[in-house]
């Protein structure tokens, strides 16, 4: 075998270096970012932006069970107090008396100003009387415990309308002095974490904090109780940093099995630990220079990117197995341009992935082509270069022999592709209904018991699951607060009729200016309020010189200066402003979370119901946001256009091999197989009960990118014989097959989702293509006798 020139290896080594750096330098991630489009709808973005920095996407749920009411109340305390002395959190709450007592302060301060009820009717003599009325009532029931020692400072009952205005009855029980579940079972927290829901770093960086100071709290009870109290921590900071953890672990542990399992079959194999090592380069150089791409074409390597990595081991060594089985038959000549021919149908097939608006599509597309390149370069140009004189590898033309032998044999079973290929159509037929999984959690690595734990917390500590969120867009912060105050009346209305259990607002905790104004204003002045009062007192069983208190406070409110968001810093309101209002790239965002009565989803009545109110408001810019519903459409058109664009690379394949087989013989010779292996496949998973994703087509794609190797291959072993041996070829493509099987079947052992649907769908996929394109072959036809001839010639000594 004449050897290549020598200019080849150090290029390698030079471009391996470049690629190692960019690739040390890179930034990896493993949020959803991969699965969010580059260029978003402005519905899209909404949705977007709640998921990365909205305050769903912060939101820890901790609960504390085992040892007593007592000993967990007292954790709880603690816990809650470490975690406010930390910047990390922007809120922290348990039900205890240390964390309401700054916010009770802030809202009997600010009452008047945060009052809705505060009208200049509310403070006329008749206003006065009946509220005052209402105070004295709810003073001789049970109720009126809250409001005793306040009434000489708020007889009107104002704190009792702003705490039922913010929900205070749908709190969690309290036990012991802190939050506890309806069971008794856990002591509950919630914790608001600063950081954007997109810094996966500084989530985990949450987590651990969390996990430190509850070990530290734990030295708040008795040494013998510590043992059996436990913490139980969850929600999307906790899934996030479990995502990452969990796709990292299993990459890493994946593709070393792998490769081992690779190593071991080469090296029974071949005999050799020289053609080993060098089998091995190919595919190393071939994921070093995908993610250099990567890394250069995108801002982050997202892990599931670095997951189909594994891939390219199956595919790259095939590449080393068909030069070293195959080297004797002038591999060059008549080996190289079939292995180059099928690098070419998979790059048509996988560069179809590169325009798609997902950068998690685009990024598998990029990966794989230059990985792909990469890895055939290296194959035809280095190895030669590198490959030692007396290199000796194990004879493979006894298995190849037997391989022939068999071989008309499994063309006579060729009818029994017409059953497989019916039973397939008939099962995707009959499950054309349920054949894809069009929701957004069928991506989502996060075990079911997992998801099970976030259900039951959330339920007991009452927290919304943020699903349905009215989105008011403004010019400016003070505009959105404004329309946030608009939509109120309405939304309460529809709270009154039962159609909603509640909402949330920042301008609840931060009025509009315009509106603090006006109920400053709807205070009376020092001359009035004092004969008013005496006259709304008039026959009362209290006079008016016991309520001077508020009086006082009355003529405070009215010459107060507005409230800011600098007032609410060290209440947890200042954290609820934040989270409800939100800057963006076109100007603000008012945020109102809708909450459902019970437990369960807004009713569809429900949601006609808030639309029709948002239409009856034209003056405010809104839009209601179905997080769930529009995750899931978003999710939905990721897999319509993986769909398109598989097809689109499954025709430019058929394309590129009618242009370079020119016959139409030929190329359904070649397609077909590879057709009935992805059929077959599909017919298999469904009619086991699975569903479609995104994986399972990227999963085709590639059974066809491989398998048009192996069809390839037998198409040219039809042809007159020549350099090439029949049997070597046979045995190649099964010892290659071994290999792409093996790595799939690894990936399919996956607990990440996708990266299971992948190898599943792959795995037997490439088995499938091999023999069926062994089925579907045609017989060598024998060589002309001048071809013969000369052939003789060539192999004489």
């Amino acid at each position: 075998m004449t050897r290549p020139g020598g200019a080849a290896a150090p290029i390698w080594a030079v471009l391996a270096i470049i690629a190692a750096a960019i690739v040390a330098h890179a930034s990896y991630t493993a949020d959803l970012s991969a699965f969010l489009p580059r260029s978003p709808t402005a519905t899209q973005q909404l949705l977007i932006e709640q998921l990365r920095s909205g305050p769903a996407a912060r939101l820890l749920l901790l609960a504390i069970e085992g040892g007593s009411g007592a000993e967990r109340s007292q954790v709880s305390a603690e816990l809650a107090r470490r975690l406010r002395a930390d910047p990390a959190f922007v809120a922290v709450n348990n039900g205890d008396a240390a964390g309401l007592e700054r916010d009770r302060e802030f809202l009997f301060a600010h009452r008047y100003q945060l009052s809705e009820s505060v009208t200049p009717e509310r403070f006329s003599a008749a206003g006065l009387r009946a509220a005052i009325t209402d105070s004295l009532d709810l003073l001789a029931s049970p109720a009126g415990t809250l409001l005793k020692p306040l009434f000489t400072r708020d007889p009107t009952g104002e704190i009792l309308g702003i705490l039922d205005t913010l929900g205070a009855g749908r709190l969690p029980r309290a036990a012991e002095g802190v939050w506890s579940s309806p069971d008794g079972r856990h002591a509950l927290l919630m914790a608001q974490v600063r950081a954007a829901g997109s810094d996966t770093d500084a989530q985990q960086a949450a987590c651990d904090t969390v996990r430190r100071a509850f070990a530290s709290s734990l030295g708040a009870i008795p040494a013998a109780a510590r043992p059996s109290v436990t913490l139980l921590m969850t929600g999307p900071p906790v899934f996030a940093v479990a995502s990452r953890a969990l796709i990292k672990g299993q990459v890493m542990r994946l593709s070393a099995l792998a490769a081992l399992l690779v190593a071991v079959l080469l090296l029974t194999v071949y005999r050799s630990l020289a053609a080993l090592a060098l089998t091995l380069v190919p595919v190393a150089s071939g994921a070093l220079a995908g993610v250099a791409a990567v890394a250069l074409g995108f801002p982050a390597v997202h892990g599931i990117t670095l997951g189909f990595g594994i891939t390219l081991i199956g595919e790259a060594v095939d590449y080393s197995i068909y030069f070293f089985v195959q080297q004797a038959a002038d591999w060059q000549h008549s080996v190289w341009p079939t292995i180059r021919l099928g690098m070419l149908t998979s790059i048509c097939g996988l560069a179809a992935l590169l325009p798609s608006a997902f950068p998690g599509l685009a990024q598998l597309g990029l990966y794989s082509v230059t990985g792909l390149v990469a890895a055939a370069l290296v194959t035809r140009f280095v190895l030669p270069a590198w490959l030692p004189r007396e290199l000796a590898i194990r004879d493979l033309s006894g298995l190849g022999a037997r391989l022939a032998g068999a071989l008309p044999h499994l063309r006579r079973t060729r009818i029994a592709l017409v059953p497989v290929a019916l039973l397939a159509g008939a099962a995707l037929y009959a499950h054309r209904g349920t054949l894809s999984h069009r929701e957004l959690s069928a991506l989502s690595p996060i075990p079911a018991a997992t998801q099970a734990l976030d259900e039951e917390l959330r339920i007991e500590a009452g927290a919304p699951d943020m699903r349905y969120v009215i989105v008011a867009s403004a010019r400016d912060r003070e505009s959105a607060l404004a329309a946030a105050e608009r939509l109120a009346a309405p939304l309460e209305t529809l709270v009154e009729q039962g159609a909603i259990g509640g909402f949330e607002s920042a301008a609840r905790y931060l009025p509009p200016l315009a509106v603090q104004r006006a109920r400053q204003a709807s205070l009376p002045p020092p001359t009035e309020i004092g004969a008013r009062l005496r006259e709304a007192l008039s026959g009362a069983p209290v006079s008016a010189s016991r309520l001077e208190p508020f009086v006082l406070d009355v003529e405070r409110a009215r010459s107060a200066p507005p409230l800011t968001r600098a007032d609410l810093e060290g209440t947890s309101f200042a954290a609820a402003v934040d989270a409800l209002l939100v800057r963006s790239a076109d100007g603000w965002s008012a945020l109102l979370p809708l909450v459902a009565l019970g437990s369960g989803d807004l009713e569809p009545g429900a949601v006609a119901q808030v639309r029709a109110a948002l239409a009856g408001e034209p003056r405010v810019h809104t839009v209601l946001l179905d997080l769930k519903a529009e995750a899931d459409r978003l999710y939905s058109s990721y897999l319509t256009e993986a769909a398109r664009l598989a097809l689109a690379g499954l025709g430019a394949i058929v394309l590129l091999l009618v242009l370079a087989l020119r016959s139409p013989g030929r190329v359904a010779r070649v397609v077909a197989p590879l057709a009935l292996a992805v059929l077959a496949v599909a017919g298999v998973l469904v009619a086991l009960g699975g569903r479609l994703t995104i994986l399972h087509l990227v999963g085709m794609l590639l059974i066809v990118a491989v398998g048009s190797n192996y069809a390839l291959f037998f198409d040219r072993s039809s042809e007159p014989p020549g350099r090439a041996s029949l049997p070597l070829t046979l045995a190649s493509l099964l010892v290659a097959n071994i290999a792409t099987v093996l790595t799939f079947a690894v990936l399919a052992c996956s607990r990440v989702p996708v990266l299971a649907e992948l190898g599943s769908t792959v795995a037997p996929g490439t088995l499938l293509a091999l023999v069926f394109s062994a089925q579907l072959s045609r017989p060598q036809r024998p060589a002309a006798p001048a071809a013969a001839a000369a052939a003789a010639l060539v192999s004489a000594p």
